[in-house]
């Protein structure tokens, strides 16, 4: 039940904060609050408290110090894999259930990573959520790429902590990439070409119910 009131929750502040004032960031509603440490206990509360004052602090930084923030921020809570974490084989998780939780898996890092930003007011269009193979472990993985203006992306990974261009990671081999806006073939610099609609990605509209 509880997960269900913090996607609706999530989803409704974030589009509230996207449109507030830059002062209003970071400001979190004492029902919210309460419904984290109803079922995250008092440590739950207190790491989306920390999230909450990351948003503030950095609203009126330079995209560059923002970028590393959050990074570094949500890279100090566990990655475990999905079976582990949530039960369930594949789960996507909103920022506040994984800060709830403490953790998670690639995807819910990505995700958090990206909302957050979004909040701080980086463009959708400077980022995808994208999708590669991990060649050291043999499998699939997710992260959050940033692109600059010379095209190639920033990467912000939970596997390799520190943010690097994507040639300097030749253990990423991309796939796809997405965010609001599309869906695209994926390239070590540059866009591939369009693939259609993120809605097409059932985790991604299942992640907005």
């Amino acid at each position: 039940m509880f997960k269900a009131v913090a996607r609706r929750a999530f989803w409704v502040l974030f589009a509230l904060w996207v449109w507030a004032l830059p002062a209003l960031a970071g400001v979190l509603p004492i029902v919210i609050k309460d419904q984290v440490r109803d079922v995250y206990g008092e440590a739950g509360l207190q790491r989306v408290e920390r999230w909450e004052a990351l948003v503030w602090d950095n609203t009126y930084q330079s995209t560059p110090e923002k970028l590393r923030a959050v990074n570094d921020f949500f890279n100090a809570l566990t990655f475990d894999t999905d079976q582990n974490h949530w039960q369930q084989e594949d789960y996507w998780a909103t920022p506040f259930e994984t800060l709830g939780s403490n953790g998670g898996d690639c995807e819910d890092f990505a995700i958090a990573k990206y909302f957050t930003l979004r909040q701080l007011g980086v463009p959708a269009e400077s980022m995808r959520i994208t999708y590669v193979k991990a060649l050291k472990q043999n499998q699939p993985h997710m992260v959050l790429t940033y692109y600059s203006d010379d095209g190639e992306p920033l990467v912000l990974d939970i596997l390799v902590r520190e943010m690097v261009p994507a040639s300097q990671r030749p253990d990423l081999v991309p796939v796809y990439s997405f965010n609001a806006d599309g869906l695209w073939a994926a390239r070590t610099k540059g866009d591939g070409p369009r693939l259609g609609n993120a809605s097409e990605i059932a985790m991604w509209r299942d992640l907005q119910t």
